[in-house]
């Protein structure tokens, strides 16, 4: 299996999600594939340790997608390895009472990762140019100054909220946060027989709403969506990068090999050294250690 290069990937000029593939054609069986995402996943594991204790930096990895694009069983198997107290995973679903309260974006600030970790948001903020632009009667909900009825959401008004998304990913991105954000590119017929999944095998029941077949019927409006907010947000600080989809362990190593590889440009992490005199006076100290 060839190697995989972020470049081929990643979003520098404007795309067309209609011509862009779901399915990485590769040969390649799903053993060699878990095989090859077993020994990244090790790779990430030890990272987020030399991250830990550098303490200068942290990873903001946003996962967007179509319903059944695979995020939360990529989020398990990517992220399998590491040490539970250096990734968090966030779920971003409709805003609570508590959040309505607050700027649309607050959720997503108080949830951002500490220095040394990683924090993974499943669904991210885009949900408040994506599904609020599908169904805009949901930013009613918020309650701002001047919307009084979905008459009052204007293009202007959509245009200024993309352009807060990036204000906001270039302010954490300045203070050390590295955020990489993958959209998990689905093709309809692909999800059409998860779906169907989900009724057939009794296992995945519980996965099933028929919100699912509702929402399905708004594909294209969500593909334009995205397109529009992935053409106008991957910036060199905060890059997109779109991950075909239809192959779930496919996917999963293509996005655990780009945030190895990426992580790789920053070569100041490392770990911390101890003091010279510290060092220094090691015998010292397991001679003090072996008389106890």
């Amino acid at each position: 299996m060839k190697s995989i290069d972020p470049n081929n990937f990643k979003v520098t000029d404007k795309i067309k999600l209609s011509k862009i593939p779901t399915l990485l054609k590769v040969k390649a069986d799903d053993d060699e594939k878990e095989e090859k995402l077993e020994k990244v996943q090790k790779k990430l594991s030890d990272l987020q340790d030399v991250m830990y204790s550098h303490n200068k930096y942290s990873v903001l990895i946003c996962l967007q997608g179509m319903d059944t694009s695979g995020k939360d069983s990529l989020i398990r198997e990517v992220f399998k390895e590491f040490n539970a107290r250096g990734v968090v995973v966030h779920s971003f679903k409709t805003p609570n009472s508590t959040e309505l309260e607050h700027d649309y974006l607050w959720r997503h600030y108080i949830a951002l990762p500490e220095k040394g970790k990683f924090a993974i948001f499943n669904r991210t903020h885009y949900e408040n140019v994506l599904i609020t632009r599908v169904h805009p009667e949901f930013i009613l909900a918020e309650n701002l100054p001047g919307i009084n009825s979905v008459k009052d959401i204007t293009p202007k008004f959509w245009k200024k909220r993309i352009e807060q998304i990036n204000n906001f990913e270039s302010h954490i991105a300045e203070n050390g946060t590295i955020v990489m954000k993958f959209f998990l590119h689905l093709s309809k017929e692909e999800q059409r027989q998860r779906l169907l999944r989900r009724l057939e095998e009794g296992k995945h029941n519980w996965k099933f709403s028929p919100g699912d077949l509702k929402e399905r019927e708004y594909w294209d409006k969500y593909q334009k969506y995205y397109e529009e907010a992935i053409n106008k947000t991957s910036k060199e600080h905060a890059p997109w990068y779109i991950v075909p989809a239809d192959d779930k362990e496919m996917a999963r190593y293509i996005v655990a090999k780009i945030i190895w590889e990426e992580m790789q440009k920053h070569t100041d992490i490392k770990e911390p050294e101890l003091d010279e005199k510290i060092k220094d006076n090691f015998e010292v100290y397991k001679k003090a250690l072996q008389k106890k």
